[in-house]
């Protein structure tokens, strides 16, 4: 008989196991990444831990948590520039789907029984769609939701251009015969003028404050973990720009973006997204996952862009109190 699945958080010298499952598997993404935790957590005052589920010496799957202190209490969930922090599977080897099913259901039940044992106040894991099996978690009461996303992929760049709705395209190609370029450099300072333009224009709260958030993408581009590209018109004034995390994996993630507010009708960001994927797939990436996919003005853009609307499930747990903390609870409730 095999031996049973067991659980724990590693320790810093694992981490490198770990960043070579994630890898290898099609859950993972740059979000994983212990290189790129480590670095957010820094901008943010957060901590990670890992927990895996292995069996003997070799690793099966785990799940890297983003924790929040709240005063006594410790919750788990994605944030701004964490858009997944779901589980990740070790790519299975076998053919045989049955295999495949039992394999991930027994790690899904490892980790399940793990996280349930944390006194966190609450879960929330978001996965990426290739996680798609959520019978354990539901069958153990935790609440699952679909969320979505905008996947454009660009392996094939003839293919991806018919994808794109024809009045991008027709912006794109103005915006080249007036002479915009594309940039990738480490011109923060633009993005920042423009992603706090963004934020203000659409009434939503900033990512970081901006001494956190340049060091945050320092790091990063040291590290080889983002690319900054921006559109440039020809007198090299940056009016539009991205930030792209990057990693071992097929798929690039667009993090955060802003445009100029004088340039918003000028095309720079249908420009920006098009150029982009050019040179996303010119470093090997297979798709361009363009974060999210609410109902607005934004997530129809990325639909034009040709992007494939993907499911991703949420997972969310929340700790039932205890007798004594719902008695503080319901006085509370009535004194207010």
């Amino acid at each position: 008989m095999r031996a049973p699945l067991t659980c724990h958080f590693l320790t810093e010298p694992e981490f490198a196991a770990w960043q070579s499952l994630v890898e290898g598997s099609t859950q993972g993404s740059a979000y994983a990444n212990p290189a790129y935790l480590d670095a957010l957590c820094q901008a943010t005052g957060g901590r990670f831990r890992i927990l895996v589920a292995r069996r003997d010496d070799e690793m099966l799957g785990g799940v890297a948590l983003y924790e929040r202190q709240s005063g006594n209490s410790v919750r788990v969930s994605p944030r701004p520039l964490l858009y997944y922090n779901g589980i990740v599977l070790r790519q299975s080897t076998t053919k045989y789907p049955s295999q495949q099913t039992s394999r991930l259901l027994e790690v899904s039940s490892a980790l399940e029984t793990a996280l349930s044992g944390e006194r966190y106040e609450s879960i929330s894991l978001k996965n990426r769609s290739s996680f798609s099996d959520a019978r354990v978690f539901m069958a153990k009461g935790w609440i699952v939701r679909p969320g979505y996303s905008y996947m454009v992929p660009i392996a094939d760049l003839a293919a991806a251009w018919d994808r794109v709705e024809q009045n991008l395209r027709r912006l794109v190609k103005r915006c080249t015969n007036e002479g915009m370029q594309l940039s990738d450099d480490d011109d923060f300072d633009s993005f920042w003028r423009m992603h706090e333009a963004t934020t203000e224009r659409k009434g939503t709260e900033m990512y970081l404050p901006e001494a956190a958030f340049k060091r945050l993408f320092t790091t990063l581009r040291r590290l080889g973990l983002c690319r900054m590209y921006h559109a440039r018109l020809p007198d090299g004034k940056s009016v539009s720009a991205q930030l792209v995390l990057l990693g071992k994996h097929a798929i690039a993630h667009a993090a955060s973006a802003g445009t100029d507010p004088a340039h918003l009708n000028s095309g720079a960001t249908a420009f920006l997204r098009w150029k982009s994927f050019e040179a996303l797939s010119s470093l090997g990436y297979a798709g361009n996952d363009l974060t999210d996919a609410a109902l607005n003005s934004v997530a129809h853009f990325k639909s034009q862009l040709g992007g494939n609307l993907e499911t991703c499930l949420v997972f969310e747990k929340l700790r039932r109190p205890t007798w004594a903390r719902r008695v503080r609870l319901a006085v509370t409730s009535r004194l207010r």
